[in-house]
């Protein structure tokens, strides 16, 4: 099978559409190119067991081969692809000006703050547990009923409600010991995790890097993806473990680089962006048979689609795909699950038109099962400009097309943070909600909002009687010169939506983490609610590379379904200056929106 060749080499387009009002709904509009859907592949777990019980794991001392220097710092899941050259700023149409009647409907509202937060994990714990400290940090986290899970690159935790640490650190690996597939202990990264209010279970998950050698190339081994389910709603307690192995026999081995998942009525949705060998790209996206693994089930069944970058245009696939996640506490079954990606006309992927792509993915878990993956509908949305002015700085060793974001207090010009907005993608996660007569998805993903100024455009789409629209966007930027980035977006039961990231800026703004709001009435396309601080930075990073976290998650919870929970990183200390230790942290917080829960 023919494959397009993934390089940077690619022609950049810069067209401006200025057509689009970011307040109005945007009609559904036709496809920019035919899509040919690629074929259902079914298959089962590879390997599938039960674990003892969490706690009785995290009392097993693990033994890690790996050998790092205490002043090492290893880089997980280097990214791949091209990073587009910057062109110049060409806009962005649903950019939030301020507003004198915006102020004043922020300072007549309650107060915006959080009702709690604590500390999480942290490059300490790495280095705690194996001897080097990792870069980026990935933090993801997830609530339940009664818990709060985290998981970072190489680490999780689990809280109950009030912050105190039940369980944790432990490796990733550490819930994977003995099981069939060894690489699955492997402490990988990139992990997800979940909590599925509908089953009361957890889902916790990493992918295996033992295929790619030290330098990136392919030693012929094979991909997995590891998935553990809990037996109960208790995530310290025993799990269902699977693999799923991510390439059939005889066909090319792909990396399964980003997986992200979601919980749907039947299924648990996951979607990874695929590497091969050599030139070889393109997305995968799965639906693991939910009823089956919730009860152990060692067959349980996996459909794949993998869409072929030399089969489907690139800009429909970019750099991701994004399932659906559902909150709320409406479900229905053989409902099709959206998968949204985003497409740039100034990234260099062909795009013609700045555009939300929405997929649907249907499967019937019979003896007998059927899937289905189709293009549902091409979105075009304000424009927005994701390649932001990063590049080689003078002094950096080594140079890095990720020095984007300015740091406060380094002296030597030398340090700044990867904004990742040149990946065509939106940010975890893709939250779903079921109202009485409409479905609405909510995303984000990062933009230069101004000359040189990250911001967070972000999205409401509907689905109305099976046909997807966009109901409203904005670009949160508020005008002082701080660069907002790498942020997560979700809903409450009322319709609010809630919106909070990572922030810094030259000057002034150490890298920290902040949040704002909207009401469901509020005038569309406007974060109305002021901005709040989780916690506020007072260190930077001074490692090589700039690497950031390439996610974070915000969540809501399941038991008011009105508030909040987020994770994200910020420094507390500088990092050292020519050694790679990049001492960042984790802070877990949660918030409410006013009125959501009377």
């Amino acid at each position: 099978m023919p494959h397009r060749n993934f390089s940077p080499s690619v022609t950049l387009l810069v067209l401006l559409v200025n057509s689009i009002i970011p307040s109005v709904s945007a009609a559904q509009s036709s496809q920019g190119k035919a899509f040919r859907a690629p074929q259902a592949k079914f298959s089962k777990a590879v390997a599938a067991d039960v674990s003892p019980s969490l706690q009785s794991l995290a009392l097993t001392p693990r033994v890690f081969s790996r050998a790092i220097t205490s002043n090492s710092m290893l880089e997980i899941r280097r990214e791949r692809g091209p990073i587009p050259k910057d062109k110049g700023f060409s806009g962005d149409a649903a950019v939030q000006a301020p507003s004198p009647d915006l102020t004043a409907l922020a300072t007549a509202k309650p107060n915006l703050s959080p009702l709690l937060t604590f500390e999480g994990l942290s490059n300490e714990d790495n280095f705690n547990i194996f001897g080097f400290r990792v870069s980026p940090p990935d933090p993801v986290g997830a609530v339940g009923r009664n818990h709060y899970v985290e998981m970072v690159n190489l680490t999780f935790a689990v809280y109950d409600k009030q912050g105190n640490r039940l369980l944790g650190p432990v490796d990733t690996g550490t819930l994977w010991q003995n099981f069939a597939i060894p690489d699955c202990t492997d402490p990988s990264g990139d992990p997800i995790v979940l909590y599925d209010k509908f089953e009361d279970r957890w889902l916790l998950s990493q992918f295996t890097t033992s295929g790619l050698n030290p330098d990136g190339t392919y030693n012929g081994k094979p991909f997995y993806n590891c998935v553990a389910i809990s037996q109960t709603g208790d995530p310290t307690g025993a799990y269902y473990r699977y693999a799923f192995i991510t390439s059939t026999p005889g066909s090319v081995t792909f990396f399964p680089d980003y997986p992200k998942y979601g919980v749907w009525s039947n299924s648990y949705l996951l979607t990874s962006r695929d590497f091969g060998p050599t030139v070889e790209y393109g997305i995968s996206v799965y639906a693991l048979e939910k009823r089956r693994m919730v009860r152990g089930d060692p067959n349980a069944r996996a459909v794949h689609f993998f869409l072929d970058s030399a089969v489907v245009p690139l800009e429909q696939i970019g750099d991701g795909l994004l399932p659906a996640d559902i909150d709320g506490d409406n479900i229905e079954d053989n409902v099709p699950a959206p998968i949204v990606g985003t497409q740039d006309d100034g990234a260099g992927y062909g795009a013609t038109f700045d555009a939300l792509n929405v997929y649907e993915l249907s499967v019937r878990w019979r003896n007998n099962p059927i899937a289905s993956l189709k293009l549902s509908a091409q979105l075009p949305v304000a424009s927005f400009d994701s390649v932001f002015p990063c590049g080689v700085v003078p002094g950096s060793l080594p140079p890095s097309a990720r020095d984007c974001l300015p740091e406060p207090g380094v002296t030597d010009g030398s340090r700044f943070l990867d904004v990742l907005s040149y990946r065509q993608r939106p940010t975890w996660r893709l939250a779903y909600r079921q109202f009485d007569d409409y479905e609405a998805l909510v995303t984000n993903q990062s933009v230069e909002a101004a000359p040189g100024v990250a911001g967070v455009r972000w999205y409401e789409i509907r689905r109305r009687n099976g046909r997807f629209s966009i109901f409203q966007q904005g670009t949160y930027a508020p005008g002082d010169g701080v660069h907002r980035w790498m942020g997560s977006a979700a809903m409450d039961r009322k319709g609010n939506i809630a919106l909070a990231y990572s922030v810094v800026n030259g000057t002034d703004v150490y890298p920290g983490i902040r949040y704002t709001g909207r009401l469901r009435r509020d005038p569309r396309g406007q974060m109305t609610l002021g901005e709040a601080t989780i916690v506020n930075g007072t260190g930077v990073q001074l490692s090589t590379g700039s690497r950031w976290g390439d996610y974070t998650s915000l969540n809501v919870d399941p038991k008011d379904d009105c508030t909040f929970w987020y994770v994200n990183e910020y420094y507390q200390v500088d990092g050292i200056i020519g050694v790679n230790t990049a001492p960042w942290q984790t802070r877990i917080a949660s918030f409410q929106l006013p009125g959501c829960s009377k």
